[in-house]
């Protein structure tokens, strides 16, 4: 899917001056970070959403992908009919829900026209079955009874507080949602927020926590957030700069399901998770966990531990350790 949506890219800036690019991409920066929520839309004219497409668009297909790559990895038989993707914009989210199940069906709800003009145009022949409606994302935003998939990614922190904790009280009217943010300080307090709503809304968190109680994380000292590699096209690096081939993306994410019956069988968090990047030493591995019973702590995993030792080596920042 990732060769896909890099072909959909190729040439999207053609015809549009550099500097132009530039400007735009300046602009955007500054609202990714969550620095000024609105009550208008972000991505304003053409523009500007080609401008984002090519500046942001690879980083948040693998941002969200890794995110639902978690949460499929702990609902394995779970199989979404109907995806809702909140504020998707020119639709990173639906192509990376493309990426991790087959045979549902996308609608993106977005208050840009244009993001939603050039997403419709970039999905193509590759997601035909996707809807692009223009709605309002704040107070007044409804979920469709029976949908078992929403998606809100790196919207969050565009919008005023109370349009935010609206957005989330819609969300958990789905079966199954997936929140992602920038894997910032002020990204994660969103999660975390967040996460305490769907949390009181019935909802049980699946990834990354283990547990659905208070976050043992003291805000303020430290965020939890994790790594997508993005690997940059030739148009990336253009609009962006540098000479690097990739870049890894941070994000924060909260994944969580409405007890019950669901699409596809149970979901069920893991018993850990390494929340930092595992440090290598002689003959030990140090990681750093997120465990349902002791909270925060760091383990040591040495040579004598055999099969466990060679699986800390081979262990990744955000899997989830047993």
């Amino acid at each position: 899917m990732h060769d896909e949506l890099r072909a959909a890219l190729a040439g999207l800036l053609d015809g549009l001056p550099p500097t132009q690019a530039a400007r735009a991409v300046d602009r955007l920066i500054s609202h990714y970070r969550g620095t000024t929520p609105t009550d208008a839309p972000v991505l304003r004219d053409r523009a500007d959403v080609a401008a984002y497409a090519a500046y942001r668009m690879p980083a948040t297909f693998e941002a969200v992908r890794s995110a639902l790559a978690a949460f499929a990895a702990r609902a394995p038989q779970f199989a979404p009919r109907t995806h809702l993707d909140i504020g998707g914009g020119t639709g990173a989210a639906t192509w990376a829900a493309a990426a991790t199940w087959d045979g549902h069906r996308s609608t993106v709800v977005d208050w840009a026209q244009p993001a939603l003009d050039l997403g419709r145009e970039l999905a193509g022949a590759t997601l035909p079955g996707t809807e692009w409606r223009r709605g309002v994302i704040g107070d007044g935003l409804a979920v469709p009874e029976g949908t078992d998939l929403v998606t809100v990614s790196y919207v969050l922190g565009e919008l005023r507080p109370e349009a935010r904790r609206a957005v989330v009280d819609a969300a958990a009217a789905a079966t199954a949602v997936v929140l992602i943010e920038p894997g910032t300080p002020d990204g994660y307090l969103r999660i975390r927020e967040a996460r305490e709503q769907l949390t009181a809304a019935g909802l049980r968190i699946v990834a990354p926590c283990p547990h659905g109680s208070a976050c043992p994380i003291v805000p303020g000292e430290d965020w939890c957030h994790f790594s997508a590699r993005v690997s940059r096209s030739s148009l990336h690096r253009q609009v962006k700069g540098g000479s690097l081939a990739y870049e890894d993306e941070k994000f924060a994410y909260v994944a969580a399901v409405r007890p019950g019956p669901a699409p596809g069988g149970p979901a069920a968090p893991a018993e850990a998770r390494i929340v930092r990047k595992p440090q290598l030493r002689k003959g030990q591995v140090l990681l750093d966990l997120c465990t349902a019973e002791e909270g925060l702590r760091r383990t040591t995993v040495t040579k004598r531990h055999g099969t466990r030792y060679r699986a800390a080596r081979d262990a990744a920042w955000g899997d989830t350790w047993e």
